[in-house]
């Protein structure tokens, strides 16, 4: 599915502030969400290690569209050799100096490094927000050593989520997600592009239970809020966190059913360069 008409580039702009990644500041309630973020990417993690397990080498990971750099954080406290990217010079800035990873500000088509410079890719949500998703793929394809590894995750246009709330679904996000994929598309792209399909996953303990949450109150997602810069104290901001975080946990069990189904609302795929 694809927006339309399509936005030109500085309309789109509009909606991406600076500052809507996710960056810990020192107060409690972000200390709070620095803790519950920690948690929920090891499911990220655990994946994205599986793919770098299976990589020829074990160089460097480049992470495309890193924001603040949280995950990248992660996987460098496991011992593993980690770089971002990002088109927001604060979000790189942010990656540098918060995280202490070494990020750039580039599109990935325009990045400057060589062929084959790494051995794992990883593109978490950003694919849904590119005119020219298939650029961004071959870009990666050159930058992947040989059998090198491409993660990619985006929300499934496919999910029941979709189905239940269709228009309202939080995966749609008019106007920032251009093109909206279904796991069929996604896989035929992917391998358009040089790429086979390694593994896949349908269940994202960041990202489908909070998706559903967002959909039901969207008043209370976080990083909405960010986006539209609501103005709260940092007492209300704590709370509004919490009662969402009540709200994802009771839509928790139907995230898993969903998944469990290959229907859940984001798809998560493996897969290897082919030569």
């Amino acid at each position: 599915m694809r927006l339309f008409p399509m936005p030109s580039a500085s309309e789109l702009a509009r909606y991406y502030p600076s500052g809507y990644w996710f960056a810990p500041a020192a107060d409690r309630a972000s200390q709070i969400e620095e803790m519950y973020r920690r948690l929920v990417l090891s499911d990220h993690v655990r994946f994205v290690e599986g793919a770098i397990a299976s990589a020829a080498s074990k160089s460097t990971l480049l992470d495309v569209g890193c924001g603040g750099g949280l995950f990248l954080r992660l996987l460098r406290e496991r011992g593993h050799k980690v770089m971002g990217l990002d088109f927001s010079q604060k979000a790189a800035h942010s990656t540098w100096s918060i995280n202490r990873v070494p990020a750039t500000c580039a599109t990935l088509a325009r990045a400057p490094f060589p062929p084959e410079r790494f051995s794992v890719v990883t593109m978490f949500h950003v694919l849904e927000h590119l005119f020219d998703p298939g650029g961004y793929l071959e870009a990666a394809h050159q930058l992947l050593e040989p059998n090198g590894r491409l993660v990619v995750q985006v929300p499934n246009a496919a999910s029941w989520q979709f189905l239940l709330f269709g228009q309202n679904w939080n995966g749609i996000d008019i106007p920032r997600h251009l093109i909206d994929f279904k796991e069929k598309d996604l896989v035929a792209l992917l391998e358009s592009c040089g790429f086979e399909v390694v593994r896949k996953k349908y269940f994202s303990l960041r990202d489908n239970p909070a998706g559903m949450a967002s959909s039901i109150a969207v008043s209370l997602d976080p990083m909405g809020r960010r986006v539209r810069k609501v103005a709260e104290s940092p007492g209300v901001r704590l709370f509004k966190d919490g009662v969402y975080f009540a709200l994802m946990l009771a839509c928790l069990p139907f995230t898993l059913i969903e998944a469990a189904c290959r229907a859940g609302s984001t798809i998560m795929i493996e897969a290897k360069k082919k030569a």
